[in-house]
């Protein structure tokens, strides 16, 4: 007979990027094709908790060649699976993105956070990951997979700092 285990409380793993953080964005020109060409760019996120502290909201400007993009981050937690998704949204989509699910490892600290999402006609499979997350700093990349997660391409890789 096997005991299930309770849910750990991951309830406040995002507290630390509330605040305001410069990023240092990294972007591959073409994603799954091959692409070794990245592009570089600035953004600002300013962080604060919402729904009385039970979800993460951030609002992100993207200082790109073409102009400023803006774009949020909707982060919530469901405390009966120990899960968080993550929705996005970028100016002129209308909508948000399908979630991305995952949680924290409290071993490692890394958050990890996965969906299958359409690209290019085909659905493949998406990864965020959060690591090296300090008081004042914090990596986050994107990944995707055309095979069903047995290799991965790293497209999108940003550096924050904070500044507030």
């Amino acid at each position: 007979m096997s005991v299930l285990q309770p849910v750990r409380d991951g309830s406040h793993d995002f507290d630390f990027l509330i605040g305001k953080w410069q990023a240092r964005n990294r972007r591959l020109k073409e994603r799954l094709l091959g692409c070794t060409e990245w592009q570089e760019f600035d953004a600002v996120n300013t962080v604060r908790h919402i729904l009385g502290g039970t979800a993460v909201y951030d609002d992100v400007v993207f200082h790109r060649d073409n102009g400023p993009v803006n774009g949020i981050t909707i982060r919530l937690y469901d405390a009966k699976c120990g899960e968080w998704s993550i929705y996005w949204a970028a100016d002129g989509t209308g909508s948000l993105d399908i979630p991305m699910i995952g949680s924290f490892d409290t071993l490692n600290g890394v958050g990890i956070f996965y969906a299958h999402e359409p690209h290019n006609g085909k659905h493949t499979y998406s990864r965020y990951r959060w690591s090296q997350i300090t008081p004042t700093t914090a990596l986050w990349d994107q990944a995707l997979s055309a095979d069903g997660g047995a290799t991965w391409e790293t497209n999108w890789i940003t550096e924050f700092t904070r500044i507030e």
